[in-house]
């Protein structure tokens, strides 16, 4: 099922999430409707709080990348209540978008490589470093459960030419091939 996403504007964004137990009701259904619902908007991360959920859920399916970033090839994954234990400090610049910030995509700095720890749907616990585009993107989908998005990692200058674009899409004067809710 192909869920609504919340755009940028809405105070759940700004919220950080609850961690879930294993006795979460139907959590396999909902990591596979936000598959589903981040295929269909041509997305490769999305994070609970983008489907107005409150809890610490993502899912990244970096095959997209393939090409470019040979380390993306064949990740696909949900991942329940992660942390990040460890960041590199060696870090690169990359050109991000997101879901609910459509139309926006701007270069934001991040670590080349962070220790996680999650668990998977059964939940089993996993421990794994991850390095370059799977890092990047774990990131930018982790930031969500802490109750950021990647504009905030912008300069107070390049947030304020962007001014006019998110005031346009908190007030939902943009369009968009999903559904959004603001």
């Amino acid at each position: 099922m192909i869920l609504p996403i919340v755009g940028y504007g809405h105070s759940i964004l700004r919220k950080k999430t609850q961690d879930i137990t294993k006795d979460y009701p139907q959590i396999k259904e909902l990591t596979e409707n936000m598959f589903e619902t981040m295929y269909k908007a041509n997305g490769v991360g999305l994070a609970a709080p983008q489907v107005n959920l409150p809890i610490s859920v993502l899912v990244i399916d970096t095959d997209v990348f393939k090409g470019s970033y040979p380390e993306g090839e064949g990740w696909k994954i949900a991942m329940i209540n992660p942390e990040i234990i460890e960041s590199s400090s060696d870090t690169w610049a990359f050109e991000e978008g997101c879901l609910s910030v459509p139309g926006i995509h701007e270069e934001v700095l991040r670590p080349r490589e962070v220790k996680v720890r999650y668990f998977d749907t059964d939940f089993n616990e996993h421990e794994e470093i991850l390095s370059g585009i799977r890092a990047r993107v774990f990131q930018h989908e982790f930031d969500h459960l802490q109750g950021k998005v990647f504009v905030e990692r912008l300069s107070n200058i390049k947030r304020a030419f962007l001014k006019k674009k998110l005031k346009d899409i908190e007030q939902n004067k943009i369009r968009t091939d999903y559904k959004m809710i603001k």
